[in-house]
């Protein structure tokens, strides 16, 4: 029991470091974007970014190509479901959108937004039993901790009374659910695989089709940038973005999806304020956003509590 806790404990920590990595990716992929003036090359190139680096990774690593073999063994007897490997398409999303979304709500407004999808997502896919590690019911610290995270949205979104910043942070919400999924299904793949290298080749083979195809789009109807960014810094996405990706990976059998989702936007929201401070994309620090992340992050310790799963004869 003691064993366990302790790797709950560094489950929750190592992803919540990860999640700090997600706040800099987001500050770094919507600076780029707006650099360039275009978001959508900016997702495909930091995604490729990513893809360029785990396969060279995959190359070295014999666990890694091994874990591919398995993985298409699990694929064909039925045991790995084939939607299990789209889980690129939540990484995608989630970079698509740092890049057309942050530059015009902020860092910490965007991962508000995010945190409300994570955190919601979480508690659905942990109650439908769809991760790794099987269903885990709901709790009423884990319910309370959801709902928090809402409210925080709401509190943050409201301030500005401007309806065309409702629906843009509606946007991340909805990809913070699919990052949510993401991580599940990664993990499933990393299960089949025994490798969370595997796990990460797949999801950015996945993501950076999906991103290669939209930027092609892009460029064919808005041409392709005339100026590039010379901080090497700014091309570095797809680099912090494979260690969130594999750190997920690695630890959502433990922690369980929502979890997992909690502790690693604590990590984003710590990350998302400083910027904010410091290197603001957007507006800065307003009122309204200090009362609104700390209301996520209250959201997260509360889900984090331990509590006594509900009974089968009350309300999820």
């Amino acid at each position: 029991m003691a064993r366990s806790k302790y790797q709950l404990a560094a489950a929750l920590t190592g992803s919540g470091l990860a999640g700090m990595l997600v706040a800099l990716q987001s500050r770094i992929n919507g600076g780029f974007a707006q650099e360039i003036g275009s978001g959508y090359l900016a997702a495909a190139i930091s995604f490729g970014g990513g893809l360029v680096l785990i396969g060279l990774v995959l190359v070295c690593s014999r666990r890694g190509r091994t874990g591919l073999g398995k993985m298409r063994r699990e694929v064909s007897a039925g045991r790995l479901p084939v939607w299990a490997l789209f889980g690129g398409i939540g990484g995608a999303a989630f970079v698509l959108t740092q890049g057309l979304i942050t530059p015009l709500t902020g860092v910490a407004l965007f991962t508000v937004g995010i945190v409300a999808g994570q955190v919601s997502g979480g508690l659905l896919m942990d109650r439908l039993g769809l991760g790794p590690g099987g269903r885990i019911n709901a709790t009423p610290t884990r319910l309370a901790g959801t709902a928090l995270a809402i409210v925080a949205v709401i509190v943050t979104v409201a301030a500005s009374l401007d309806a065309d910043l409702v629906l843009l942070v509606l946007v991340p919400v909805v990809v913070g659910a699919g990052m949510a999924a993401q991580s599940m299904v990664n993990g499933l793949v990393r299960a089949a695989a025994e490798s969370a290298v595997t796990a990460t080749f797949m999801n950015f083979v996945v993501g950076t089709a999906v991103l290669g195809t939209v930027a092609l789009v892009s460029v064919l109807i808005n041409g392709w940038p005339t100026s590039w960014p010379s901080e090497l810094w700014m091309y570095s996405g797809g680099v912090i973005g494979v260690i969130f990706i594999a750190v997920a990976a690695m630890l959502v059998r433990q922690a369980g999806v929502l979890l997992l989702s909690m502790s690693n936007v604590a990590g984003q929201l710590i990350a998302a304020m400083l910027f904010e401070i410091g290197f603001p994309l957007a507006g800065g620090l307003t009122p309204a956003l200090v009362v609104g992340t700390t209301i996520a992050f209250v959201a997260v310790i509360v889900a984090a509590l331990p509590s006594k799963p509900l009974g089968r004869g009350e309300a999820i």
